[in-house]
């Protein structure tokens, strides 16, 4: 038995899993809507700005930071706000819960636990115990 064919045929099922399928749907109308990239990209320009203008602090620039720091708060909301973005996000967290499962099965298997009366978490316990891959 070759494990690296089971894991790429593994492989071959998330990518033509529902809640993989939505994600790169969800990430081509991310990728295709101009008002959306643009809006990232201001954020990033200005993210990078406001961590210039955080190594070089003096008092008169205080207040410039302030302005920056809105203005990435501003387009964060805008960003967040956007139809695309919420849909991308929302298959994202499918996938990444499907994903947490996968890797919840091979988790255990490793530990040599009964895979068959293995019960699965929804989602993320907060605690790292046994996790291989979460960005917690």
């Amino acid at each position: 038995m070759d494990l690296i064919l089971l894991a790429k045929a593994l492989g071959h099922a998330i990518q033509e899993d529902e809640r993989y399928l939505t994600l790169m749907e969800a990430r081509r109308a991310n990728d295709e809507d101009e008002a959306l990239q643009d809006a990232i990209g201001a954020f990033n320009l200005n993210r990078i700005e406001l961590n210039n203008e955080m190594n070089k602090v003096e008092d008169g620039e205080k207040e410039k930071m302030q302005q920056l720091n809105q203005v990435i708060h501003d387009l964060y909301n805008e960003i967040m706000a956007n139809e695309h973005m919420q849909t991308y996000n929302q298959a994202k967290q499918a996938a990444d819960a499907l994903m947490n499962q996968i890797n919840q099965v091979l988790t255990a298997a490793i530990n040599g636990e009964d895979l068959e009366n293995l019960v699965l978490s929804e989602g993320c316990s907060g605690s790292c115990d046994g996790c291989s891959g979460c960005a917690h």
